[in-house]
């Protein structure tokens, strides 16, 4: 593995850079604001590019990385301690359920590249789905709709309409 060369590699532009720092400076206004204050979080996540739904519910504890990489539809809610790692971009439907602890990851390393640089990869998790507490939903993932993610369960592959999965890793354990 050649750290130094992977700590030297150019992983963002100049403007993302700035953007993040940005982000991360206004960050406690997100997550320090009252649990009841949806809409302020939802008007600090748009005025950093993200394009947020009406009625979307985000807990003051989830942590987004990068806003301006991330959607979430109407009537859609993110639990407490979810982490939105969306290094790429992260699509969420509506109806969408995002339980307590969830993480969203959108980005990885190619181990077989001695210098592991990174890939930003994206997740879209369409309408009416259900992502349960404590799920892993790994890069390059597409949930389609109404399918439930069980809780605690690792998903690396996509699910079809109406099923549930669940395990690690997560496979198929009923239709909904």
């Amino acid at each position: 593995m050649d750290i130094e060369a992977n700590r030297k590699a150019r992983k963002y532009t100049r403007k993302e850079l700035i953007g993040r720092m940005l982000w991360a400076a206004c960050s406690p206004l997100f997550r320090y604001s009252p649990r009841l204050m949806w809409g302020w979080r939802r008007f600090l996540l748009r005025s950093f590019g993200a394009k947020v739904g009406k009625k979307v519910n985000i807990m003051p504890t989830v942590k987004v990385f990068i806003p301006w990489q991330f959607e979430i539809g109407d009537w859609s809610c993110i639990g407490f301690d979810a982490l939105i790692y969306n290094l790429g971009e992260i699509k969420i439907g509506e109806n969408v359920t995002v339980s307590q602890r969830a993480h969203l990851c959108a980005g990885t390393h190619d181990f077989r590249d001695p210098a592991m640089p990174l890939i930003r990869s994206t997740i879209t998790v369409h309408d009416g789905v259900w992502i349960c507490a404590d799920a892993f939903v790994g890069p390059n993932v597409e949930i389609h709709k109404n399918a439930i993610v069980g809780a605690g369960a690792v998903l690396l592959r996509h699910v079809e309409n109406d099923v549930i999965v669940g395990g690690n890793p997560a496979k198929p354990i009923g239709k909904r």
